[in-house]
């Protein structure tokens, strides 16, 4: 493994009684403290350009230009590993709202055909004429109202204003949002006593746009009396709270229960932003870095209310205090989890690099494929390891996922039946291989902060992605286009289009739900954009309309991250997916550290992912535990283990710069593709392999789509999920080799042990 370890001196002795830690701010300390310890400087050699095949050769430039080489030796500062968090934006839930849900065959049984109408009309609309990227427009900017499955206008929820200098009028504002809800309680759907289910006949004789319809009706949350009674409660503490403080504030009501609180002038209307005013380090001015503090007894008013971080954690103490509530937390700001890496300093040829002439000495000639392999046209497959069969000998990979030979074995690419969401950055609309793709559609802009949204504004129907970057002042400091990178994976990249490269899953709906924006995305966003990706809640149009996801999703992948103990609300909202037949995969982290101190990697109702190399072990900085299922295609660009002259990174879409052509080795400004490591990376792979296996059984369960994945993991030997007890102190010694220490990282993902159902496959 090539790592530069870092000291650590007496730090590392003290962490090793870290399991023994019974406070959970002090683990959680004592675990940051361990990942600071343990960051790997990357490193690696030049590139050297290999041999192309005829598919690569006969590409144009753009249709093959990558970016990404193996890193040399170059130290960098890492961002701190500490979490951050809104000011001003705290998240509560009233305690014991007792849940209103109904299934298929409640909705069925309803007989409300106008709530059909809502839903029927659009899904007509998408089976005659699926949603297509090819137009000048956004792909993922939704139809025209009289398209899309709008319910009723003006029925999003309230938001109440809280002003201690006018108590009267902020109980009015509490009293009249209450009955806002109220009326839009009576108009919901909701399910009716029966005394009988409808027989199998019966439901087969229903025709397949109203199931569909109702399973859709099913997904979505329903506001109940419950809800609002304990809101209304909930809202007059908070009002109590922000009088104790002096401060005014507004509260966002919502169909579950979850409370959005904005304090403050800044928290309290975060669109008030002038891009004029933007200082270099724009997130110092709205973001804090969570200290682990807390509010002191000892404050002073007058310190706390010319504190607006201190004021946030204050509240928060004051408001779980009041044991109204279930949970109360601070809006954190999760990261996506890409690999901080440095940034290439030749954006032309790197040193090294040697032009192609269609062979390199030493080259074996690559082994002609059998007739009966399913390999795609794509220029740049051949660099595709991670989809890769799993094995030894030219054209497989002792780390790739066995995607080739699910493709040949299973007659199966993939379904449009199927509906993958992916949380995240966004997507380039525009990329060229995107832009055409028939399996991208509608998605949903959920960044409500315009000083985050880096579009102009706040919540809207266009998911693009304008660029995530921060901190332009920062070294190596770019736009991620993450998003895109891991849509592609899964397969929002047209497959063998004889462009670019090719997805997991060729015939699949990507739902792109941005959440992610200008230094990260807030927890409350994500939260709403888990929900709105699963049916559960609606998004708003220009004109106050709800907007409901026309496409809910089968599977949510969450490649992003929180060192932090996972948040109550994040949890709540996976669960309330989970339980409407929603699976969940997150990436586990890559802070180097067990799931346990990550977010959403150490959730519950996850399938939580590592990150393996092309040998199939686990990355040097994949977070590892009990939790993780899976060990997945992650890459890692200081290695070469497959000889080719470039990195091991995972190969995908996402626009780039210092990039090169893989045949002639010349620089090259811009491509659309580059190779990224993290586990990222590795949840996608996950993503679509689960697809593939709901559209090679359709009706399968979520718990059987899970088992026929988990029977078919590799086991990993004790080695291959292990690392240097130095580098990662805490962990256990692996008898028989002690300077070894165990991290956990599940089963390697390997399709190719799925049998075909006529073999007597499917759940096991």
């Amino acid at each position: 493994m090539k790592t530069t370890r870092l000291a650590a001196g007496a730090a590392l002795v003290s962490l090793l009684v870290l399991a023994a830690c019974d406070q959970q701010g002090t683990r959680l300390e004592r675990a940051r403290e361990l990942a600071d310890a343990t960051l790997d400087q990357i490193s690696g050699r030049a590139v050297v350009e290999p041999g192309a095949d005829q598919t690569l050769l006969a590409a144009s430039v753009m249709d093959r230009a990558i970016a990404g080489t193996l890193v040399n030796d170059i130290a960098f500062e890492a961002e701190s590993e500490r979490a951050k968090f809104a000011i001003g934006s705290i998240i509560a839930k009233p305690k014991d709202i007792q849940t209103v849900a109904f299934d298929e065959e409640d909705a069925l049984m309803m007989g409300e055909d106008e709530l059909f109408e809502e839903v029927e009309p659009a899904m007509a609309m998408v089976e005659e004429a699926p949603a297509s990227a090819g137009s000048d427009a956004p792909v993922a900017a939704p139809a025209p109202a009289e398209s899309r499955s709008l319910v009723r206008p003006a029925r999003l929820m309230p938001t109440v204003k809280l002003d201690p200098a006018a108590p009267e009028e902020s109980q009015n504002q509490i009293a009249n949002a209450t009955r806002e809800l109220e009326r839009t309680a009576t108009k919901e759907p909701a399910p009716q006593p029966r005394t009988r289910s409808l027989a199998p006949r019966s439901m087969e004789a229903v025709p397949e746009t109203r199931r569909v319809a109702a399973r859709k009706l099913a997904r979505r949350s329903v506001i109940s009396g419950d809800a609002i009674r304990k809101q209304q409660d909930a809202n007059s503490v908070m009002l109590d709270t922000l009088s104790k403080y002096g401060m005014d504030g507004q509260v966002a009501l919502s169909r579950e229960g979850q409370m959005v609180i904005q304090i403050g002038s800044d928290g309290a209307d975060p669109t008030r932003f002038n891009p004029e005013n933007a200082a270099a380090r724009l997130q110092a001015s709205f973001l804090a870095v969570d200290s682990g503090a807390g509010c002191p007894d000892t404050t002073d008013l007058v310190t706390i209310q010319s504190n607006a971080a201190l004021a946030t954690e204050c509240i928060v103490k004051d408001l779980r205090a009041s044991g109204q509530f279930e949970y109360v937390e601070k809006d954190f700001i999760f990261e996506n989890q890409f690999v901080r890496r440095p940034r290439p300093t030749d954006p032309g040829t790197t040193p090294g690099t040697t032009p192609s002439t269609g062979t390199v000495p030493g080259d074996t000639p690559a082994t002609p494929v059998t007739l009966t392999d399913i390999t795609p046209n794509d220029p740049l497959w051949s660099l595709q390891w991670n989809f890769q069969n799993n094995g030894t000998v030219e054209g497989e990979s002792a780390g790739g996922a066995g995607f080739q030979d699910f493709w040949t074995h299973q007659a199966n690419e993939g379904s449009d039946h199927v509906v993958v969401a992916v949380v995240d950055t966004g997507l380039q609309m525009q990329h060229p291989d995107i832009k055409d793709s028939p399996n991208v559609v509608a998605g949903w802009d959920m960044v409500s902060d315009p000083r985050m949204g880096n579009d102009g504004d706040g919540r809207d129907n266009d998911a693009n992605d304008p660029g995530d970057m921060c901190d332009p002042s920062q070294p190596f400091a770019a736009d991620t286009f993450h998003g895109t990178h891991v849509a592609g994976t899964i397969g929002a990249a047209a497959s063998n289009n004889a462009t670019g490269v090719a997805g997991g899953a060729w015939n699949v709906k990507i739902v792109p739900v941005r959440a992610l924006g200008k230094c990260g995305g807030r927890l409350s966003d994500i939260n709403d954009a888990i929900r709105w990706a699963g049916g559960l809640i609606p998004g708003e149009d220009a004109l106050g309309n709800e907007v409901w996801n026309d496409n809910p999703a089968d599977i949510i992948n969450l490649s992003i991250g929180l060192f932090e103990f996972c948040p109550a609300s994040l949890q709540d909202a996976i669960d309330s997916v989970v339980d409407r037949g929603v699976i969940v995969v997150s990436a586990a982290g890559n802070a180097r550290v067990s799931t346990q101190f990550y977010a959403p990697g150490g959730c519950q109702n996850v399938i939580s992912v590592a990150a393996g190399d092309a040998r199939g072990q686990i990355a040097p900085y994949s977070n590892f535990g009990p939790n993780v299922t899976v060990i997945a295609p992650g890459g890692d660009l200081t290695r070469d283990d497959n000889g080719d002259g470039r990195p091991d990174g995972v190969l995908s879409t996402k626009a780039a710069t210092n990039c090169y052509d893989p045949v002639t080795g010349e620089g090259v400004d811009t491509c659309f593709y580059a190779y990224e490591q993290g586990t990222s990376m590795a949840a996608p792979h996950v993503s679509a392999a689960l697809a593939l296996l709901k559209a090679r059984q359709p009706d399968a369960t979520p718990s059987e789509l899970k088992a026929t994945l988990i029977a078919a993991l590799d086991k990993r030997e004790p080695l291959q999920c292990a690392g240097a007890c130095a580098t990662y102190p805490g962990t256990t010694p692996i008898p028989g080799s002690p300077d070894m220490c165990a991290r956990p990282c599940g089963g390697l993902l390997n399709l190719a042990n799925v049998p075909p159902l006529s073999t007597g496959g499917g759940p096991q």
